[in-house]
């Protein structure tokens, strides 16, 4: 099954599982050709992918071996299409291309492009399709990178999208990336199976934690916690995808208590932008969903602190010292799986895997 084998308006009534068959590679390895949801990944192909970003991370050691990288895509080019503010994750994306040869092209701001005269975004991704190789898109609409998906499956130069933000719906790439940094941290104390992540702050708006709930039912026996202020708390869409595989979870207001059980913590800042008037969220008290000393002395020795980043006040800076505070490997770690993202998606599994260095 491809984008081109079915209508955009029967394409958008199908859940997102029932999408998944049209967005693989036509290789028939189950990997994705569009990146959009997290959906798309099951344990099977978080494993390969997982193992991929740590082979070119290992092969990136050395100057042969970062020379080779640097060469598998090198005939490649690659599209940032930015139009929501990001720092993190459009260099993440951009050296991730770095790290294996794509040449790389970027657009941060509608207002610099052909949208700001009147363009649809049809046609400005039409337009970027014919100069690039794959688009890595950044939009506060939700369900664009869908559309534009399936708009390029239909034209006569198809080329894959990887969603890196779309709305308030979905950030699949930086699910991976949480997931990668988790599988590391416990890899040698038992796995991530069986373990317990609490989610603390904007849980209601965080398309990162959503993304990333979702990833976890992946996994045998992962108990998720979500504390937030009422207002902001975990929605039912996740709710109900929760019950419907079958995942303990809990609901809670109490960070300290959910703290204590927690393997894991993913900490989120409030998500202010979403405001359906100026100062909306400043109305809501959020100081019991912080995390300082005291709640880092509550933390497992071989606990780990999530962050997706940026932060304001939600982590004290007291924390950024300690062994457990990962946020800031997470971001390197995101580097490592777009690579492999990347890689994978231009068929490059196999050889990265098989090579010599």
């Amino acid at each position: 099954m491809r984008l081109n084998d079915i209508s955009w308006e029967d394409f958008e009534t199908l859940s997102l599982e029932q999408k998944r068959p049209y967005l693989e590679r036509e290789e028939g390895d189950g990997l994705p050709y569009h990146t959009l949801f997290a959906q798309q990944f099951d344990r099977s192909l978080l494993e390969r992918l997982c193992a991929l970003a740590n082979r070119i991370r290992f092969i990136n050691k050395s100057r042969e071996g970062a020379l080779y990288l640097k060469s598998v895509l090198a005939h490649k080019r690659a599209m940032l299409y930015f139009s929501q503010p990001s720092s993190r994750t459009f260099l993440s994306h951009l050296a991730a291309c770095q790290i294996l040869g794509v040449t790389t092209g970027s657009v941060r701001d509608a207002a610099t492009s052909s949208e700001f005269k009147g363009e649809s975004k049809e046609d400005s991704i039409r337009t970027f399709s014919s100069y690039f190789d794959m688009i890595i898109m950044r939009s506060p609409e939700q369900g664009l990178a869908e559309k534009m998906a399936w708009e390029l499956s239909n034209s006569s130069r198809s080329i894959p999208i990887i969603n890196a933000g779309s709305g308030k719906d979905q950030h699949p790439t930086q699910a991976l990336l949480d997931i990668y940094t988790l599988v590391r941290s416990f890899e040698n104390t038992g796995g991530l199976d069986g373990r317990t992540v609490v989610f603390c702050g904007d849980l209601l708006r965080g398309r990162t934690v959503r993304s990333l709930s979702y990833l976890l039912t992946r996994y045998e026996g992962v108990k998720q916690i979500f504390v937030a202020p009422k207002e902001l708390q975990v929605p039912q869409d996740v709710i109900s995808m929760l019950e419907e595989c079958s995942v303990d979870f809990e609901v809670s207001t109490n960070l300290k208590d959910a703290v204590k059980k927690s393997d894991a913590v993913y900490m989120t800042r409030i998500q202010d932008e979403w405001d359906s008037s100026k100062g909306a969220s400043a109305k809501i008290d959020t100081s019991m969903f912080k995390f300082g000393a005291e709640e880092l002395a509550l933390l497992k020795e071989d606990g780990c602190l999530l962050h997706p980043l940026p932060r304001r006040d939600e982590i004290a800076t007291c924390c950024d010292r300690d062994p457990r505070a990962m946020y800031w490997r997470q971001m390197r770690n995101g580097m490592w799986i777009r690579a492999a993202l990347i890689a994978a998606t231009f068929g490059l599994e196999r050889e990265i895997m098989g090579c010599g260095y």
